[in-house]
């Protein structure tokens, strides 16, 4: 009995009704990574120096670190003829759809990157609802299984997308073009998955039908919501990131430091006013609930917040880097015109493929080793893996042996799109599963702000500006991932797909 309420369990769907939940993750994951392995190839042919491409990447999650937990608010409050998530699925979709169409016709670099602020905010509209969707439609027994679903499509998306301009150039699609101007390989790749993306998104949001308000805060495994904590003493903490990013901003105006340390210096002093904001206002906004949930999240999201962050330090580390490492290092160009960095660049298209593909079949084999070892031990071995893998870039002479060190990060990546979930979602309040996810998010968002702030910094003054040595930090920060994992608990009784 709830609220005076009976309540009961959420009945299980069918294997199918959990594809076509999940089949629009496949157009969304087809121009996520189109744009992870083709718009710094577009910024460098655009212009910009490998230094400037970190900065330039700021877009993504700086629109991840605003978009979802906002997203993800107004979701949970959201109830109408057309559903609660899926009116986001198909705002984000149509954006989306646009912005692929126009990124690689881009006539400026600022233009372009100005584009990729707005199709990554429209990735992150239809990507955020999507976790919770699983939460709202799944009972806890079959979440781990939409969110291995998930995975598939994420690595069959990403698979046909990086292979696209080189599978173009191998039909005799031209691979390279005039100074300024995209190759035409890289443009019928974005159109083909602005058709795609849009095509799964109406296959899901057509497909699948919501449980209204009323019915979905009947089920058993809606718990009652705990009384929020008190956020007095969040002042402190408010009081600590606003003094940091303060004094920052003092050194690198007096040292004349780069400019890209403004964005970490300036995300601290923000975050601290927003904590110390909490501590003092009676406002009943968005903005003090969302500030609210992150100062009171559950402690195993606190544990896992840092797994997510050093493993997402290592994956934008890697993928705004592999292009211009593969073509500098093993093809011995930066020369965006010339057929070697062209060849390169579609390598590493090869590359990126690699390990989605990789993906897919982990996404089959982690539940068998998670059953075997449990979730966190799972996680270490794979987040190792990749560490491995990445470091294996530092030492490797013939590029085609990269398909090696690209199967570890392919577990890797997996794991990172399932088991920290897994372990998270039945940790959440249901009428909260939105908000939740979208915070979770920050901890996916703020390793990439931190990446584009300081990559380009330590690649200039430490590595020559070469950045093969981005891989290989992204590398070591995977396996001090796999040793935070530790401090997660194992969960008494796991749910397994």
């Amino acid at each position: 009995m709830k609220d005076g309420r009976v309540s009961r369990a959420k009945p299980e769907l069918s294997f199918w009704q959990i594809w076509h939940m999940c089949f629009g993750f496949l157009g969304i994951q087809f121009g996520f990574a189109l744009q992870n392995a083709n718009v710094s190839r577009i910024f460098q042919t655009l212009g910009a120096n490998v230094d400037q491409i970190p900065v330039l990447w700021i877009a993504a999650p700086l629109t991840g670190l605003i978009v979802q937990p906002v997203i993800g608010y107004f979701s949970d409050r959201t109830w109408n003829r057309f559903g609660r998530r899926r009116p986001y699925f198909f705002a984000g979709a149509v954006l989306a759809t646009l912005a692929l169409l126009a990124m690689p016709n881009s006539p400026t670099l600022w233009i372009a990157a100005g584009l990729l602020w707005i199709m990554d905010a429209s990735f992150n509209v239809s990507m955020e609802p999507f976790r919770a969707f699983v939460g709202d439609q799944l009972p806890p027994r079959q979440r781990p299984l939409g969110y291995a679903m998930q995975s598939v499509f994420i690595g069959v998306g990403a698979v046909v997308a990086s292979f696209l301009p080189y599978l173009l150039t191998h039909f005799g699609v031209a691979n390279t073009a005039p100074p300024g101007e995209v190759p035409h390989s890289v443009k019928y790749a974005f159109y083909a998955g602005a058709f795609v993306l849009l095509g799964a998104m109406l296959w899901t949001i057509l497909g699948t039908r919501e449980y209204p308000p009323e019915q979905l805060v009947a089920f058993s495994d809606n718990r009652i919501e705990e009384a929020p904590g008190s956020v007095a003493g969040a002042w402190k903490i408010g009081a600590l990131f606003l003094l940091l990013g303060l004094v920052l901003l003092g050194l690198i105006g007096k040292f004349a430091l780069e400019k890209e340390l403004y964005l970490l210096a300036g995300g601290l002093a923000v975050f601290g006013a927003l904590f110390v904001w909490l501590s003092q206002t009676r406002s009943d906004g968005a903005l003090r609930h969302i500030m609210g949930d992150l100062h009171g999240m559950p402690l195993p999201m606190r544990r896992l917040n840092w797994v997510q962050f050093f493993s997402w330090f290592a994956m934008f580390a890697m993928w705004i880097n592999t292009t211009p490492a593969v073509a500098g290092h093993f093809y011995g160009s930066t020369d965006t015109t010339s057929v070697a960095y062209n060849e390169g660049a579609n390598w590493a298209g090869v590359l990126m493929g690699t390990y989605n593909g990789v993906g897919v079949l982990a996404a089959i084999a982690i539940p068998l080793l998670a059953r075997a070892c449990g979730l966190r031990w799972s996680h270490l071995i794979n987040l190792w893996l990749g560490g491995l893998g990445l470091l294996s870039f530092l030492v490797i002479r013939d590029p085609h042996w990269l398909i090696v060190s690209m199967v570890g990060v392919g577990f890797a990546w997996a794991s990172i799109l399932s088991l920290p979930y897994a372990m998270l979602s039945d940790n959440l309040p249901a009428a909260k599963m939105g908000v939740y996810m979208g915070i979770f998010n920050f901890f996916i968002v703020i390793p990439q702000l931190l990446a584009a702030s300081v990559l380009g910094v330590l690649l200039k003054l430490f590595f020559h500006n070469q950045p093969i040595w981005a891989l290989g930090l992204g590398g070591a920060s995977l396996l001090v991932a796999g040793l935070c994992t530790l401090r997660v608990a194992e969960p008494t009784a796991p749910s397994s797909p």
